[in-house]
C-alpha cells in the first residue's frame, strides 16, 4: 500500500497536466485530493497500533528501498493531505493554469515520500526535488523580484544540502548502508569521535531546512513568503517546514544518545525568542507571519527536546496546531492583500466591518497562535510546558507574551475606521472562504476537543489537568494585558524596531552562518 501514497499524487499531477483542460483540472484536483484525504485517513487508521513496512524492489533488508508508515508519520501525511485540499479549494479561482496543479501534486508526492522513506540518500534526493518544485511555485508569476527570490532560495539550499550529503557519505563509509534503522543500530557500536563529523554535517543541513537560528534569516529575508502566491505560502509555512522538522527528528533518532538534545533545547528557545522579536519589528503582514513561522518552529523543537513524554507530545501536536492556524492566517492575509492592495499592517483597518468572514478567520487564527483558552494552540502549549524544568516553562511564557504583542499589532487590522478598499469592494468568493473558515473552525475545535484528539491521533493516555489548564489560562490573560500595554507604549510607531526589522544578512553572510553553526555543533558534541 505504501508506494501508492507517493504514486497516486504523481499520477494525478500527470493526468491533470496531460489529459484535462484548465477548467476541468481545477475541479478534478479538488475531487482527487478529497479522495486522497480519505486514503490518508485509512493509512492513519492502519498505522495507529502497528507500523506498516514495504520493501520496494527485489532487495530485502538494508539493501532495498524501505517505506515505513508509523503512527507519527501517518498523522503528518494526513495533515499534509488536508492542507493540500484546503489550498486546492482556495486556488480554484486564483490559479487556472494546469502547470500550477501539476506542481502542487508533485510537491505533495515528494512530502509524502519524505514521511515514509527509511533511506538517508532518498531523503537527500526527495528534499532536492521538493526544493526545485518550491522554487517553481515561488517564481510562478515570473516577476523579477520572484525570480531573484527563487534563485537565492535555490543557492542557499544547494549549500545546505551539501553538508547533509557529505554527512551521509561519511555514515556510509562507517556502516556500509543508508537504512535509518540499521544505521541507528550500528551507531551504538561506534566511537564518539567517529560520529562528531557526520553528525555535525547532517544536523547543519537539516537545521538550515528548519530555519533554526542563526540560519533562520533565509525564510523571510529572501522574500520567499512575501513574494509567493498566498496558497503556496500557506503550504510552505503550514507543512513544508514541518516536514523538515520531522526529518530533523529522524536524524536525532538515528544518532540516539549521541544527539545533542540539551543543546537543541537551548537552540529552540533562542530561535523562538529571536523569531518573535523580529516579528514584532515588522509591518508587512506576510513578513510578520513569516517570522512567526521561525518562532513556532523553535517552540516545536523545545517540545521535542525537553525530555518529557508530555512535552514531546506537545511538540507533535503543535506541528498540527501550527499547520492549521498558520495556514488560516496566510490564506486570510491573501484575501486582505487582494482587497486593500497593501501589506502594511498600519494601513489596513476595519476588516471586521468590510470583510466580516475574513475577520472571523483572522481572529480565530490569532487566538489559536497566541494560545488563547479553548483554542488549539493552548492545548499544544499546555503539553509542551507540562512537567518541564522551570526555565523551559518560563521560556514558553515569554515566547507567548511576545506572540501576543506581535498579534496585538496584527489584530489592529480588524478594528478601527475602515480603510478604503481597492476599487469596487471585493467580496471573497466561496472558494476562498470555505477552506479558510474550515481551518478557522478547527482552530476552535482542536482546542475544545484537544485532549481526546491528542489521544486519538497519537494513541496515548495523555490527559489535561483542569486546575493546571485554568492556571495557564490565567497566565494567558495576564500576558494579554501586559502585551497590550507593551505594544501601545513601546512597540507602536517605534522607529528603532523598524530599522532592526529591515536588517538583512544577505546571501554571503547567510552561507557564513552555516559554517559557524557547523563549527558550533562540532565543538558542542565534541565536549559532550
Amino acid at each position: 500500500m505504501l508506494p501508492f501514497v507517493v504514486i497516486i499524487p504523481v499520477l494525478i499531477a500527470v493526468f491533470l497536466f496531460v489529459f484535462s483542460t484548465s477548467k476541468a483540472a481545477r475541479v478534478l484536483a479538488i475531487v482527487f485530493q478529497s479522495l486522497f484525504v480519505a486514503f490518508s485517513f485509512y493509512l492513519f487508521l492502519a498505522s495507529r497500533h502497528q507500523d506498516i513496512v514495504t520493501y520496494v524492489g527485489s532487495y530485502d533488508d538494508v539493501l532495498g528501498i524501505i517505506l515505513k508508515s508509523t503512527n507519527i508519520s501517518s498523522v503528518f501525511i494526513l495533515l499534509t493531505s488536508i492542507l493540500f485540499l484546503a489550498v486546492a479549494i482556495y486556488s480554484y479561482n486564483e490559479v487556472g493554469v494546469k502547470t500550477f496543479w501539476f506542481l502542487l501534486f508533485i510537491l505533495e508526492a515528494v512530502l509524502a515520500g519524505l514521511f515514509l522513506t527509511q533511506d538517508l540518500f532518498n531523503i537527500f534526493v526527495l528534499v532536492e526535488v521538493a526544493t526545485v518544485v518550491v522554487i517553481a511555485l515561488i517564481m510562478y508569476y515570473r516577476g523579477r523580484r520572484k525570480m531573484f527570490t527563487g534563485m537565492i532560495y535555490f543557492m542557499l539550499n544547494i549549500v545546505a544540502m551539501q553538508f547533509y550529503l557529505f554527512g551521509i557519505a561519511y555514515i556510509y563509509m562507517l556502516v556500509g548502508a543508508f537504512d535509518i534503522t540499521f544505521v541507528a543500530e550500528q551507531v551504538t557500536y561506534l566511537d564518539r569521535e567517529a560520529l562528531v563529523l557526520p553528525y555535525a554535517l547532517i544536523i547543519t543541513g537539516m537545521s538550515f531546512k528548519c530555519a533554526i537560528i542563526p540560519m533562520h534569516s533565509f525564510v523571510p529575508k529572501v522574500r520567499l513568503y512575501p513574494s509567493a502566491p498566498s496558497a503556496v505560502v500557506a503550504l510552505l509555512s503550514g507543512i513544508q517546514v514541518k516536514t523538515n522538522v520531522f526529518l530533523l527528528l529522524q536524524m536525532q533518532r538515528v544518532f540516539g544518545d549521541f544527539a545533542a538534545t540539551d543543546f537543541f533545547l537551548a537552540l529552540g528557545i533562542v530561535t523562538s525568542l529571536a523569531g518573535v522579536f523580529m516579528a514584532i519589528c515588522q509591518t508587512d503582514i506576510k513578513m510578520i507571519l513569516a517570522y512567526h513561522t521561525v518562532s513556532q518552529v523553535g517552540l516545536i523543537i523545545i517540545g521535542l527536546s525537553a525530555g518529557t513524554d508530555y512535552s514531546f507530545l506537545g511538540g507533535l501536536y503543535h506541528v498540527i496546531s501550527h499547520g492549521v492556524f498558520k495556514s488560516a492566517l496566510f490564506l486570510s492575509a491573501g484575501i486582505i492583500f487582494h482587497a486593500y492592495g497593501t501589506r502594511d499592517v498600519y494601513k489596513i483597518k476595519g476588516v471586521f466591518k468590510q470583510l466580516p468572514w475574513v475577520g472571523v478567520v483572522t481572529a480565530a487564527a490569532i487566538l489559536g497562535i497566541t494560545g488563547a483558552p479553548f483554542f488549539i494552540g493552548s492545548i499544544s502549549k499546555y503539553f509542551i510546558a507540562a512537567d518541564v524544568p522551570w526555565f523551559v516553562e518560563w521560556s514558553v511564557i515569554v515566547i507567548s507574551l511576545g506572540t501576543i504583542i506581535s498579534f496585538t499589532k496584527y489584530g489592529g487590522m480588524l478594528f478601527g475606521k475602515p480603510t478604503p478598499l481597492e476599487g469596487k469592494a471585493p467580496v471573497p468568493d466561496r472558494w476562498r472562504l470555505v477552506p479558510s473558515l474550515g481551518l478557522a473552525a478547527f482552530c476552535l475545535l482542536g482546542g475544545v476537543f484537544g485532549a481526546p484528539l491528542v489521544r486519538f491521533l497519537f494513541v496515548t493516555d495523555a490527559t489535561i489537568d483542569v486546575i493546571g489548564y485554568i492556571q495557564k489560562a490565567g497566565i494567558f490573560f495576564a500576558s494579554a494585558i501586559i502585551g497590550y500595554f507593551i505594544y501601545k507604549y513601546i512597540v507602536k510607531g517605534n522607529a528603532l524596531l523598524k530599522k532592526i526589522g529591515d536588517l538583512d544578512l544577505g546571501f554571503r553572510n547567510a552561507v557564513v552562518t552555516m559554517g559557524v553553526f557547523f563549527g558550533i555543533i562540532v565543538v558542542v558534541v565534541g565536549i559532550l
